[in-house]
C-alpha cells in the first residue's frame, strides 16, 4: 500500500470499528424488547446469521430471556458458532439472573454460568431503549479499550 492510501485505510478501518452488528438469541419475553429496538434505529442494531449454519458473523450476541439447563448446550453452540468471539450482553433478569425464576430446578442463575458476558442490562423486560443504551456503552468500552 502506498503512504498515500494509509490515510484512507485507517478512517475506514476505524468508521468500521465504530458499528457494531447483532446476533438476537432471544428466549422469552425480553426478545420482544429487543426486536422492537432493532426495529426503529435498524442503522444501529444489525443482524448477521445464516441459518444454513454458516459461521456468525456478528460482532455482538445478545442473550435475553430465561436460560434453562435443557437450552443451556444449544446456547454454547450459538457462542460457538460465531467466525470469531462476540461481545455478550445478557439483556434482562432472566438472562442475568434467572429472574423470578431462579428458583427453579431447571434454571441456568444467569447466562454468565455458561459463556463470558461483557455487558449486563437489568429489567423485567429493559424497554426497548436499555437494549441501545447498553449497546452505546459496550461500544464506549471497545473504543476505550477496556472490557
Amino acid at each position: 500500500m502506498t503512504a498515500t492510501g494509509e490515510p484512507i485505510r485507517f478512517t475506514l478501518d476505524w468508521g468500521s470499528g465504530l458499528s457494531l452488528s447483532v446476533f438476537n438469541l432471544g428466549l422469552a419475553c425480553c426478545a420482544i424488547e429487543v426486536v422492537a429496538a432493532s426495529m426503529r434505529r435498524s442503522e444501529l442494531v444489525q443482524g448477521d446469521h445464516s441459518p444454513d449454519g454458516a459461521r456468525v458473523a456478528a460482532d455482538v450476541l445478545v442473550v435475553s430471556g430465561t436460560v434453562t439447563d435443557k437450552l443451556a448446550p444449544s446456547v454454547l453452540a450459538v457462542y460457538d458458532g460465531f467466525a470469531r468471539p462476540p461481545y455478550v450482553m445478557s439483556f434482562g433478569a432472566c438472562s442475568n439472573s434467572g429472574g423470578p425464576y431462579w428458583d427453579s430446578y431447571s434454571v441456568t442463575k444467569g447466562v454468565d454460568q455458561l459463556i463470558p458476558v461483557d455487558i449486563y442490562v437489568p429489567g423485567c423486560p429493559p424497554r426497548p431503549e436499555a437494549v441501545l443504551h447498553g449497546l452505546l456503552e459496550l461500544k464506549q468500552r471497545i473504543v476505550q479499550g477496556r472490557p
